[in-house]
């Protein structure tokens, strides 16, 4: 079993990777362009993973792409524009050698998992400062100030928006009907990302409710 990992990949690398591995050309394409909407594509008897990885920094959200190639003996993982690292994951597999005998798809479940492990304190970074501004709503002579850093925090929601709602399809496609080969052993763990993500999408929702009643009563 191979798990290679690369950070800021050039191009001659993942063509390198494309000929060692026998990876889809489309596939190494979009992990060579990037900017890709999160997904989990089947690629002939492997897959092909573009996953957000977020993080809170001075008060605002840096996302970064973590591409990540998946064969029945292999995992090749590709992080662009990010200082998340993945040896947690790593020592996490080393430790359980038993369900690592299921393959690479545990090891891709692995890494998404320890990717949504990192949406929740985003996500509750996100609703303090909404609470911050809530204590301030009703200041005089602050509306206007509060309205700005309201739509401020509109854009951070959907920043983490749009990196929750196509995984959270995406993984979905993993835990039930039919599921590709190299993640059939491991579908239960897939189930139990699949619920986290369900529940920061629903954190989401709340949030950006109690922001929209924010805004109007500023307004």
């Amino acid at each position: 079993f191979v798990w290679v990992a690369l950070r800021d990949a050039t191009a001659e690398e993942l063509e390198t990777m494309r000929q060692q591995f026998d990876l889809h050309p489309l596939a190494i394409e979009d992990a060579n362009h990037g900017h890709q909407r999160p997904k989990v594509e089947e690629y002939g008897d492997g897959l092909f993973a573009a996953i957000h990885q977020l993080s809170f920094e001075d008060g605002e959200i840096a996302v970064s792409e973590l591409s990540i190639f998946v064969g029945c003996n292999f995992i090749l993982s590709v992080r662009n524009r990010g200082s998340q690292h993945l040896l947690r994951v790593r020592e996490r597999c080393e430790r359980e050698p038993e369900v690592l005998q299921q393959g690479s798809g545990f090891v891709l479940y692995a890494l998404i998992d320890d990717v949504v492990d990192h949406y929740f304190p985003v996500v509750d970074a996100v609703e303090s400062q909404l609470d911050d501004i809530e204590e301030h709503i009703f200041d005089k002579g602050a509306a206007r100030h509060n309205i700005e850093q309201l739509y401020e925090l509109k854009g951070r929601l959907a920043v983490i928006k749009h990196a929750v709602a196509p995984l959270m399809e995406a993984v979905g496609k993993l835990t039930s009907g039919r599921v590709p080969p190299v993640c059939a052993n491991s579908r239960e763990y897939f189930r139990d990302v699949y619920d986290h993500l369900t529940r920061i999408n629903a954190q989401l929702e709340t949030l950006r409710d109690t922001l929209g009643t924010a805004i109007q009563v500023s307004l």
